[in-house]
This record gives C-alpha cells, structure tokens and sequence, in this order.
C-alpha cells in the first residue's frame, strides 16, 4: 500500500477517543513505520467521543476524497434514556431535568417516529462543532453563555425502533450528513411530552463501508506491518 500517495483505511473508533485523537495515532504510527517526518491524514466525518464505530481515515493524495465520503449515507444505533435531559443531549454533561414516562407506551414510540422520517429541519445541538461569528458553538455553551442555532435541513431515511425497554429505546438511524443523532434524542423526548437524551452511539456504516470492514485500533500496528512489507516487496 502506498500510504504517501494516498489510501483509504476504515478505522473503528473506540468510545472516549475524539476523531482527531484516532487521526493521530494513526498518523504517529504510520510516520515512524514509513521514517518519514510528515504525512498528510484526515478523517471523513466527525464522531463524538461518547461515540464508537465507523470512521473513513484518508492519507496523502486519497485526503481529496473526504468530502466524498462525508456526503455518503450513514447508519447508526443510537440508545436513549427517556424521562431525563442534559444540556449535551448525551451523558457529556449531568442531567439537569426529570419528566413523565409513565403515559409513554410503544405505540407512542413507533407513532413519533414517523414524524421524524423524510426531510426535517433539525435544530443542532449548543455542544457542537456548528460555528458562530467564526467561534464553535460547544466553546460558548461550556462558558454557559446563551447560544442560538438556526435549524437545518437534513434527511433521515429510515428511522426503525430496535429495542423498547422502558425508560431506554434503541434505534436504528440511517441519514444523511449533518444529523445530529444527540439533537434528534432531544426531539424525540419533546414529541413524547417528556425529554430525553443519548446513552450509547454506534456508526455501523458509511456508504457501502460497514463495521465488520473496520480495523480495530489495537491492531494498527499489525496492519502497518503487514502492507508496509508488501509494498516493500
């Protein structure tokens, strides 16, 4: 494999690693195998640290493809915890209010989903990336300044209950780029007159590319290893 001139590794993410940490060491490790003091790598869309699964990481010339891969669809598992909200929408921050859950059945569940299915305007969470007057939205929201969003529009193909165990439901979520998975727990809870937020994240597909193809970070080095030889070879 030619990493200088460019390929396509699918890396899967594990939970508390922010994307860039994963595009780091990937980086690292891939500049001392090769001896070479620089390399070019980026990522093809951003997870959460509280997120694990699927991540595109490109190198050298094959980086131009990104914006390809960011604008393919994506599926996700996402748990949520009915009756409780957190300024994150997932467990980044502590719960800062309790509702109802008693009235909810999962005929209410499956009904609120719908709403949720096709073209929507999704608002996006204060804790994002999403920038304001230059600024990330998240560096505002942890100074505990006020921030406002303006609603985007976005696309959620499927949108399938998995699992309904009160007060936790498990979906599967395919959309497109820009969904914000935590904002749509967010809005999920308000249409069941009660709240609710994310505890568990999984991608398990980018296009075409799912879990099973991804390398799992402890083997990196085995991998470089391996196609470092080859190309030797």
């Amino acid at each position: 494999m030619d990493f200088i001139d460019g390929e396509v590794i699918y890396l899967n993410k594990p939970l508390q690693w922010t994307s860039f940490d994963l595009v780091n060491r990937f980086r690292y490790k891939l500049t001392r195998k090769l001896h070479v003091k620089k390399i070019k790598v980026g990522h093809a869309g951003t997870l959460d640290p509280l997120a694990t699964g699927v991540m595109i990481i490109c190198t050298g010339r094959a980086t131009k493809r990104i914006e390809e891969f960011q604008y393919e669809t994506k599926e996700y598992i996402a748990t949520l915890k009915l009756g409780e909200t957190t300024p994150s929408f997932d467990l980044e921050e502590e719960i800062d209010a309790v509702y109802p859950t008693e009235h909810i059945t999962r005929d209410m569940v499956e009904d609120a989903l719908k709403s949720f299915t096709g073209t929507i305007e999704q608002v996006p969470p204060v804790f994002s990336a999403v920038k304001i007057n230059g600024r990330r939205a998240y560096k505002f929201a942890r100074k505990g300044k006020d921030v406002e969003l303006k609603p985007k529009t976005l696309v959620i193909d499927e949108l399938e209950l998995v699992n309904c165990t009160f007060p936790f439901i498990t979906l599967r979520v395919v959309c497109s780029k820009g969904t914000y998975i935590r904002a749509l727990a967010r809005d999920i809870g308000e249409s069941l007159q009660s709240g609710a937020h994310l505890t568990a994240l999984e991608r398990t597909r980018i296009g075409n590319i799912t879990l099973d193809m991804c390398l799992p970070v402890e083997e990196i080095d085995a991998f470089l290893d391996n196609a470092i030889i080859k190309t030797i070879d």
